[in-house]
């Protein structure tokens, strides 16, 4: 009827989800309460809660915001999921492995679930989970099952220090919970938990950095949530910078190179069809498999470095070619003449449409997106939905067909791109922006002068080639911003402008997390849209032209 996927003890009052939840943008880590202004349940608390919800998605980061409510006693008591979920018991695992905190975590089967779900009061232990007088029996996860090499037995019993060791303990948990009989070589890891969301971010890091962890593969670095070199010149507290700058140092002590981006796939040297990654970053992960052709699960913040310190990852989800095929078909009736604000609308809608499926993308083919029009794609669909990646073009029957026409683009647009026609500041660069997005915006912008707040976020990669290019030097004549290293979604004041209350976005993953995270009004537009608010302060009103 279920497995424990995480040990412990826990009583406490149910509360059912509707919906899945993404822990980071989702939930303030801080006070337990639900700040994901889309989700059905805003504003409820979930802290000493046995939460019951169907699954997870959205952002890698919910490890380390769910390890964070645990270090400050405002965690759930407990977590039961429906589906399958890495993320949030990650979180878990680490809490428990470094830190000695329980927080159990219970996979049920979907009638066991629903008997939990409509119930007032759960308890969890002794091998029973118990709801309003219904007893469900729990299996455990089998570890024994897992075959390990030599070098990977090695490396478990600590002869190659205790950080290799505790990574492949939560890696070998990992696996169990997964049902991996397997570890397979990456060639390469992406480190999302760099980000400074929360204080367990820098507990962890340093806790690994001063276990002498090192990466023993090619691994790059998150966008993290300060310009390394000049947070202090911008105005950011010594309490916000300091912190998220020795975060950033650990893992560079441990030997990860400081790209600090949340677009690697925009690096001199993207991976390509067929190599196996070990990579964070939701937006990252959907468009490595999606576009490029790569093989990574969305590995949740904390397995990416242990991933990196051992090469090694469990077989299993988008590892393996059976994850990969598609469970349902999405047909997309495409604008004509659409611009490229359809296409994190897109991304959103279908994340909606499959929350916990690789879905198959039709409607495309005659489109022809641009990279930079995938990015937007991929990152909108990774808030919506747990799946890391999404299929795009014809191809066999996959599962039950469900139409995405003009209707569904029109009232998605009114959930993402309504708002008032004053606009106070144009956020450009989440994901990060490509070289080719800072030409065209430039180009936009001409000899006008920005009136209102535009800023981008970039790698710092991206940055140098547009300083050597020109490009950086027009956009900063034009009044626009560019700040390397941070991400929109780790952006505090005052980089952030204090005074501004309304916001135009080219990015629907911003646009989905940004009111929780900054408690502004975001609204999604065009490229072209952001180029004419920079300058007059109005935002369009109403439907695009490819809508009306």
């Amino acid at each position: 009827m279920g497995r424990l996927l995480v040990p412990g003890d826990a009583s406490g009052p149910v509360l059912a989800l509707k919906e899945p939840l993404s822990f980071w943008g989702g939930v303030d880590p801080a006070t337990g309460r639900i700040v994901d202004a889309h989700h059905p349940q805003a504003g409820e608390v979930v802290s000493g809660k046995v939460l019951v919800l169907p699954g997870t998605r959205g952002s890698c980061t919910g490890s380390g915001v769910l390890l964070d409510l645990a270090l400050n006693g405002r965690a759930p008591a407990a977590l039961v999921f429906r589906d399958a979920e890495d993320v949030a018991t990650t979180g878990a695992l680490v809490a428990a492995e470094l830190f000695g905190i329980a927080l159990p975590v219970v996979r049920l089967e979907a009638s066991a679930f629903e008997t939990v779900r409509r119930a007032r009061h759960a308890r969890i232990g002794d091998g029973v989970l118990e709801a309003d007088g219904h007893r469900i029996a729990l299996g455990s996860c089998n570890a024994e099952a897992l075959s390990l090499t030599p070098e990977e037995r090695a490396m478990l019993d600590g002869a190659e220090g205790p950080a290799a060791a505790f990574a492949m303990r939560v890696l070998v948990a990992i696996a169990a919970v997964q049902g991996a009989t397997r570890l397979v070589p990456v060639t390469r890891a992406h480190i999302d938990g760099c980000i400074h969301a929360a204080p367990a971010f820098l507990r962890f890091a340093e806790a690994m950095a001063g276990m002498g962890a090192r990466v023993r593969v090619p691994t790059t670095t998150n966008a993290i949530s300060v310009d390394r070199e000049n947070w202090r010149a911008q105005g950011v507290a010594e309490a916000v910078g300091a912190p998220a700058a020795r975060l950033a140092d650990a893992y560079v002590e441990m030997g990860a190179r400081p790209s600090f981006t949340c677009a690697p796939y925009l690096l001199d040297d993207p991976p390509g069809p067929g190599d196996v990654l070990a990579w964070g970053e939701s937006n990252a992960v959907i468009y490595a498999n999606s576009v490029l052709g790569a093989r990574t699960a969305k590995l949740p913040d904390f397995i990416d470095l242990c991933a990196a310190v051992t090469g090694r990852v469990p077989l299993a989800g988008m590892y393996a070619d059976a994850a990969r095929e598609p469970q349902v078909t999405v047909a997309v009736e495409f604008p004509e003449e659409a611009d490229d604000a359809v296409w994190p609308l897109l991304g959103w809608l279908i994340g909606r449409l499959a929350p916990d499926r690789v879905p198959r993308v039709t409607g495309l083919e005659g489109a022809a997106p641009s990279p930079d029009d995938l990015k937007a794609l991929c990152a909108a669909f990774g808030t919506t939905s747990a799946a890391p990646m999404l299929q795009l073009g014809p191809g066999p029957a996959s599962g039950p067909t469900i139409r995405l026409d003009r209707a569904a683009l029109r009232d998605g647009w009114d959930r993402l791109g309504a708002g008032p026609e004053a606009v106070d500041l144009v956020a450009i660069g989440s994901p990060h922006a490509s070289l080719p997005e800072l030409r065209a915006l430039a180009r936009g912008l001409g000899d006008r002068r920005c009136v209102i707040d535009t800023l981008v976020t970039v790698g710092r990669d991206v940055a140098r080639a547009a300083q050597e290019e020109g490009v950086m030097a027009a956009l900063t004549g034009a009044g626009v911003r560019v700040v390397p290293d941070l991400c929109w979604c780790s952006l505090s004041e005052p980089v952030f402008p204090p005074q501004a209350r309304t916001v135009l976005t080219t990015s629907g993953k911003y646009a989905h997390y940004g009111p929780g995270l900054h408690g502004r009004q975001v609204r999604l537009g065009s490229l072209d849209t952001c180029v004419e608010a920079a300058v007059t302060g109005r935002g369009p009103t109403g439907l695009p032209r490819w809508l009306a």
